[in-house]
Protein backbone atom coordinates (compact mmCIF):
# COMPACT_ATOMS: atom_id res chain seq x y z
CA UNK A 1 0.00 0.00 0.00
CA UNK A 2 1.39 3.37 -0.56
CA UNK A 3 0.59 6.21 2.29
CA UNK A 4 0.59 9.15 2.12
CA UNK A 5 1.00 11.64 4.54
CA UNK A 6 -0.21 15.68 5.08
CA UNK A 7 -0.26 18.28 7.59
CA UNK A 8 -2.83 20.70 7.13
CA UNK A 9 -3.47 24.25 9.16
CA UNK A 10 -7.17 23.68 9.87
CA UNK A 11 -9.38 27.12 9.99
CA UNK A 12 -11.35 28.37 12.53
CA UNK A 13 -15.03 27.04 12.14
CA UNK A 14 -14.46 23.89 9.73
CA UNK A 15 -14.89 20.35 11.10
CA UNK A 16 -12.43 18.03 11.52
CA UNK A 17 -13.56 15.72 9.18
CA UNK A 18 -14.04 15.10 5.53
CA UNK A 19 -18.17 14.95 5.77
CA UNK A 20 -20.59 17.87 5.75
CA UNK A 21 -22.65 17.73 8.56
CA UNK A 22 -25.47 19.87 10.41
CA UNK A 23 -24.13 22.69 7.02
CA UNK A 24 -20.61 23.23 8.42
CA UNK A 25 -17.55 23.48 6.90
CA UNK A 26 -15.73 20.60 6.81
CA UNK A 27 -12.28 19.80 5.67
CA UNK A 28 -13.42 18.38 1.96
CA UNK A 29 -14.09 22.56 1.51
CA UNK A 30 -10.32 23.45 1.85
CA UNK A 31 -8.12 20.24 1.00
CA UNK A 32 -8.26 17.69 -1.90
CA UNK A 33 -6.63 14.59 -0.81
CA UNK A 34 -6.55 10.55 -1.54
CA UNK A 35 -10.42 9.24 -0.85
CA UNK A 36 -9.02 6.90 1.83
CA UNK A 37 -6.79 9.57 3.66
CA UNK A 38 -8.48 11.05 6.87
CA UNK A 39 -7.25 13.36 9.76
CA UNK A 40 -5.53 11.99 12.67
CA UNK A 41 -7.26 12.91 16.25
CA UNK A 42 -9.19 15.99 15.68
CA UNK A 43 -8.90 20.10 16.42
CA UNK A 44 -12.65 21.26 17.42
CA UNK A 45 -15.04 23.18 14.97
CA UNK A 46 -13.90 26.32 16.72
CA UNK A 47 -10.06 25.65 17.06
CA UNK A 48 -7.51 26.00 14.13
CA UNK A 49 -3.51 24.87 13.56
CA UNK A 50 -1.76 21.82 12.76
CA UNK A 51 -3.75 18.57 11.84
CA UNK A 52 -2.00 15.44 10.04
CA UNK A 53 -4.18 13.90 7.27
CA UNK A 54 -2.87 10.18 6.35
CA UNK A 55 -4.11 6.43 5.16
CA UNK A 56 -1.56 4.96 7.47
CA UNK A 57 -2.97 2.95 10.47
CA UNK A 58 -0.31 2.03 12.42
CA UNK A 59 0.36 5.92 12.30
CA UNK A 60 -2.96 6.33 13.67
CA UNK A 61 -3.00 3.88 16.47
CA UNK A 62 0.69 5.41 17.54
CA UNK A 63 -0.85 8.58 17.99
CA UNK A 64 -3.86 8.51 19.25
CA UNK A 65 -3.62 5.33 21.75
CA UNK A 66 -3.11 6.57 25.61
CA UNK A 67 0.33 4.68 25.76
CA UNK A 68 2.24 5.67 23.46
CA UNK A 69 2.46 9.98 25.04
CA UNK A 70 3.76 12.54 22.77
CA UNK A 71 4.00 16.43 22.98
CA UNK A 72 1.13 19.23 21.54
CA UNK A 73 1.85 22.53 21.70
CA UNK A 74 -1.18 25.37 21.49
CA UNK A 75 -1.36 29.22 21.34
CA UNK A 76 -4.34 30.19 23.31
CA UNK A 77 -5.91 33.65 23.69
CA UNK A 78 -7.47 34.21 26.75
CA UNK A 79 -10.07 36.51 28.57
CA UNK A 80 -8.41 38.61 31.85
CA UNK A 81 -5.01 38.33 33.08
CA UNK A 82 -3.34 35.10 33.48
CA UNK A 83 -2.28 35.27 37.01
CA UNK A 84 0.70 33.21 38.43
CA UNK A 85 -1.55 30.94 40.71
CA UNK A 86 -3.33 30.05 37.18
CA UNK A 87 0.11 28.89 35.85
CA UNK A 88 0.95 26.86 38.83
CA UNK A 89 -2.73 25.23 38.94
CA UNK A 90 -2.19 24.22 35.29
CA UNK A 91 1.83 23.19 35.88
CA UNK A 92 0.09 20.78 38.25
CA UNK A 93 -2.67 19.69 36.68
CA UNK A 94 -6.82 20.23 37.15
CA UNK A 95 -9.84 18.16 37.66
CA UNK A 96 -12.09 18.39 34.95
CA UNK A 97 -15.51 16.79 33.98
CA UNK A 98 -14.44 14.61 30.71
CA UNK A 99 -18.10 12.97 29.35
CA UNK A 100 -19.45 12.58 32.73
CA UNK A 101 -16.18 11.14 34.35
CA UNK A 102 -13.71 13.13 36.79
CA UNK A 103 -10.01 13.74 35.36
CA UNK A 104 -7.35 15.26 36.75
CA UNK A 105 -5.18 16.00 33.70
CA UNK A 106 -1.57 15.21 33.74
CA UNK A 107 0.83 18.27 34.36
CA UNK A 108 1.20 20.49 31.06
CA UNK A 109 3.79 23.34 30.79
CA UNK A 110 2.14 26.81 30.59
CA UNK A 111 4.31 29.96 29.36
CA UNK A 112 2.48 33.31 29.75
CA UNK A 113 3.64 35.75 26.40
CA UNK A 114 4.82 39.06 26.97
CA UNK A 115 3.16 40.11 24.23
CA UNK A 116 0.48 38.51 21.11
CA UNK A 117 2.33 35.60 19.05
CA UNK A 118 3.12 35.93 15.25
CA UNK A 119 -0.38 34.25 14.27
CA UNK A 120 -2.13 34.94 10.94
CA UNK A 121 -5.51 36.47 10.75
CA UNK A 122 -8.49 34.85 12.15
CA UNK A 123 -11.64 35.17 10.31
CA UNK A 124 -14.03 36.41 11.36
CA UNK A 125 -11.66 38.09 14.10
CA UNK A 126 -12.06 37.77 18.28
CA UNK A 127 -15.08 40.45 19.37
CA UNK A 128 -12.76 43.40 20.64
CA UNK A 129 -13.67 44.40 23.76
CA UNK A 130 -11.88 47.56 25.46
CA UNK A 131 -12.47 47.39 28.80
CA UNK A 132 -11.46 43.34 28.71
CA UNK A 133 -8.10 42.42 28.64
CA UNK A 134 -6.63 39.69 26.55
CA UNK A 135 -3.62 37.67 27.11
CA UNK A 136 -1.48 34.74 25.36
CA UNK A 137 -0.31 31.43 26.72
CA UNK A 138 1.79 28.91 25.60
CA UNK A 139 0.17 25.36 26.55
CA UNK A 140 2.52 21.80 26.21
CA UNK A 141 0.42 19.06 27.08
CA UNK A 142 0.98 15.28 26.36
CA UNK A 143 -2.51 14.04 26.33
CA UNK A 144 -6.03 15.64 24.21
CA UNK A 145 -9.11 14.64 25.99
CA UNK A 146 -12.17 16.61 24.48
CA UNK A 147 -11.94 20.57 24.81
CA UNK A 148 -9.41 19.43 27.32
CA UNK A 149 -7.42 23.19 27.29
CA UNK A 150 -10.66 25.26 26.55
CA UNK A 151 -11.67 23.68 30.19
CA UNK A 152 -8.65 23.62 31.73
CA UNK A 153 -8.41 27.54 31.43
CA UNK A 154 -12.26 27.90 32.20
CA UNK A 155 -11.50 25.81 35.27
CA UNK A 156 -8.70 28.63 36.16
CA UNK A 157 -10.49 31.73 35.38
CA UNK A 158 -9.58 32.37 31.84
CA UNK A 159 -11.97 31.42 29.07
CA UNK A 160 -10.27 30.68 25.52
CA UNK A 161 -11.39 33.42 23.20
CA UNK A 162 -9.00 31.54 20.55
CA UNK A 163 -7.08 28.38 20.21
CA UNK A 164 -4.27 27.53 17.61
CA UNK A 165 -2.30 24.01 17.40
CA UNK A 166 1.26 24.42 16.26
CA UNK A 167 3.33 21.99 17.18
CA UNK A 168 2.85 18.22 17.47
CA UNK A 169 6.28 16.78 18.49
CA UNK A 170 8.56 17.97 15.92
CA UNK A 171 5.75 18.55 13.68
CA UNK A 172 5.50 22.57 13.44
CA UNK A 173 3.10 24.53 11.51
CA UNK A 174 5.28 27.32 10.96
CA UNK A 175 4.47 29.79 8.25
CA UNK A 176 1.52 28.03 7.36
CA UNK A 177 -1.71 29.88 7.35
CA UNK A 178 -5.59 29.20 7.79
CA UNK A 179 -6.06 26.28 4.55
CA UNK A 180 -2.24 25.60 3.86
CA UNK A 181 -1.30 21.94 3.44
CA UNK A 182 2.01 20.01 3.15
CA UNK A 183 3.25 16.56 1.85
CA UNK A 184 5.57 14.68 3.82
CA UNK A 185 7.56 11.88 3.31
CA UNK A 186 7.14 8.84 5.67
CA UNK A 187 10.67 8.87 6.87
CA UNK A 188 10.09 12.67 7.66
CA UNK A 189 6.51 12.09 9.91
CA UNK A 190 8.18 9.27 11.91
CA UNK A 191 11.36 10.67 12.32
CA UNK A 192 9.12 14.53 13.73
CA UNK A 193 7.07 12.57 15.49
CA UNK A 194 8.91 9.34 17.25
CA UNK A 195 12.46 10.67 16.78
CA UNK A 196 13.22 7.86 14.25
Amino acid sequence: MHYKYYIIYKPYLVLSQFSAADGKACLKDFFTVEKDVYPVGRLDYDSEGLLILTNDASLNHRLLHPKFVHEREYLAQCEGLITTEALQQLTAGVPLNINGVRYHTQPCRPVLLKEAPNVPDRNPPIRFRKNIPASWIKLILTEGKNRQVRKMMAYTGFPVLRLIRIRIEDIIAEGMQPGDIKSLSQPTIYRQLFGK
